[in-house]
């Protein structure tokens, strides 16, 4: 027998993956690693209302608008009828797809009257046949079996849904198309399907949830298994929109953006100063504070700088209206109103219930995209945590900021504290390591006087004071003056002022 030299070598290079077909569902195609195993059947499973006919038809409907891959949809619940109409919101126009020959639908969906009849005997074959004879007359590449579970659930032997399962699973396959087959679950993280048999069944099974957490609703998406094909592990988010499906991977980000030594004003003088010259071009900052210690203020000076030497900005509120921020701004000598009429600050204002985080994301990144801002503030991150999980709060943060770097954006968000005298919140506390600056406000209580202090706490590829300076907000602004001598605990929340003889004899510590 002749020996190899370097046998993992060869191996290496004979194993090919299993090619895909794009899904074209945004986000989907990245956690799957380029789509669905071409000429497989996948396993669809999820509870109700975790979006399983949606993402079958989304996949129709994107093969035939983006890949021209005519598609057959089997309905075994819903009526042709009833689906048509039902996702029209969404701009899919299925009865124009059906006139052109690029749809089949084949209906097995129950009539009103009709009773389930149970019989060891029965199989699909002529099942089978008509959904041959629909992917020969529209020329499918694409077909959609939705949902095995209403028919499944007539039979109450294992044995005998594995091997229909099974037969239907080989049957796609010898038609050589790309198949979704989705199934009920009892639970979130229970068995798979219903039956505890479709995923041994299936090449490829993904799982839907829709899980309460912490009194809010999330949906995920997880890539279970792929045989012969590599996929992202995990779970993953993802909302509906008015587009279907958006999945939102964290996993498609990567560290590639661009830097830049160009500075920015703060819109403050003074602290352009401690800042070593301004905020980085393509910076994050996160400026933390209690309430009333000037964050909206900051966000006002950032946005009117910027306006002023002719950029675009914008800024999401998800704690105060548009006449509010209006309001505040002409206190302090400024006029949002006339960069509006520029079209060089776009103002938008929304309540954080009002929608789902992933949908708040989605929503500022097509905002984002649209007006293309060079400044970009968020006032407040801490409001978003009423509407998420920690978790959901962290990914949230991640992507954020990661799109706004690679927009080559400044981006100023403010987070406040727990209280009134500081300390570390949960939003800092998520945030502080993705952005390249800090900027903490506190209240100083000394001598029965309440006094403000800010700090730079972090300067990433920069020199900045690292002192503790004094600041007032009047009329006209916040004026930083000069650092607090002999005092310590400012940021900590318990500040203590010491006198020359405690510093000498070590009491300062």
């Amino acid at each position: 027998m002749e020996k190899l030299d370097n046998p993992g070598k060869d191996i290496g290079k004979n194993f090919t993956q299993i090619p895909k077909i794009a899904t074209g569902i945004l986000g989907l195609d990245d956690v799957a690693e380029g789509g669905f195993p071409q000429g497989r059947a996948t396993l669809i499973a999820g509870t109700s209302g975790s979006a399983k006919t949606i993402i079958g038809v989304q996949f129709i409907n994107t093969g035939i608008n983006q890949y021209n891959q005519n598609g057959v949809f089997v309905t075994f619940e819903e009526s042709p009828q009833d689906i048509v109409r039902n996702v029209k919101s969404f701009g899919w126009d299925l009865d124009l797809y059906e006139k052109e020959n690029k749809l089949a639908f084949v209906d097995v969906s129950p009539e009103a009257e009709a009773r389930p009849i149970e019989s060891g005997e029965y199989d699909f074959s002529a099942l089978l046949a008509r959904i041959e004879s629909a992917i020969k007359k529209v020329n499918a590449k694409r077909v959609v079996i939705d949902s095995i579970g209403s028919i499944f659930s007539q039979f109450v032997d294992a044995t005998l849904v594995r091997r229909e399962l099974f037969a239907i699973s080989t049957s796609l396959k010898e038609m050589e198309v790309t198949a979704i087959i989705t199934s009920e679950r009892s639970n979130e993280y229970g068995e798979v399907a219903r039956f505890n048999v479709e995923e041994f069944v299936a090449d490829n099974v993904v799982i839907l949830r829709n899980s309460l957490e912490e009194e809010k609703r999330r949906r995920t998406i997880e890539v279970l298994k792929f045989r012969g094909s590599s996929h992202q592990k995990g779970e993953y988010p993802f909302t509906i929109s008015s587009n279907g499906v958006e999945v939102l991977p964290l996993s498609s980000m990567q560290l590639t953006q661009k830097s830049t030594t160009t500075r920015i004003s703060t819109g403050n003088k003074e602290l352009d100063m401690m800042c070593g010259g301004g905020f980085f071009r393509d910076s994050t900052i996160l400026v933390s504070g209690a309430t009333g210690t000037g964050k909206t203020l900051m966000v006002t000076r950032f946005l009117d700088d910027g306006s002023r030497s002719g950029e675009k900005t914008l800024v999401f509120a998800f704690e105060e209206s548009r006449e509010q921020l209006l309001r505040n701004a002409q206190g302090w000598g400024m006029d949002f109103t006339e960069w509006e009429k520029k079209g060089l600050l776009k103002i938008i204002c929304v309540y954080p219930e009002s929608l789902g985080l992933e949908d708040h994301l989605l929503k500022m990144k097509k905002e984002i995209e649209h007006f293309a801002p060079s400044r970009i503030a968020v006032d407040s991150l801490s409001a978003l945590e009423r509407v998420s999980s920690v978790k959901s709060f962290r990914e949230f943060v991640i992507v954020l900021t990661s799109f706004i770097k690679e927009k080559q954006s400044a981006g100023l968000f403010t987070a406040v504290t727990n209280s009134l005298m500081g300390g570390t919140s949960v939003t800092e506390t998520h945030i502080s390591t993705t952005t390249d600056s800090i900027i903490l406000l506190r209240y100083v209580e000394l001598m029965g006087e309440m006094r403000r202090g800010l700090a730079v706490l972090k300067m990433r590829g920069s020199m900045h004071d690292k002192l503790i300076r004094e600041y007032n907000i009047d009329g006209r602004g916040m004026h930083i003056g000069n650092p607090f001598c002999n005092v310590g605990g400012i940021l900590a929340g318990s500040p203590v002022q010491f006198t020359r003889s405690d510093m000498f004899s070590g009491n300062s510590k």
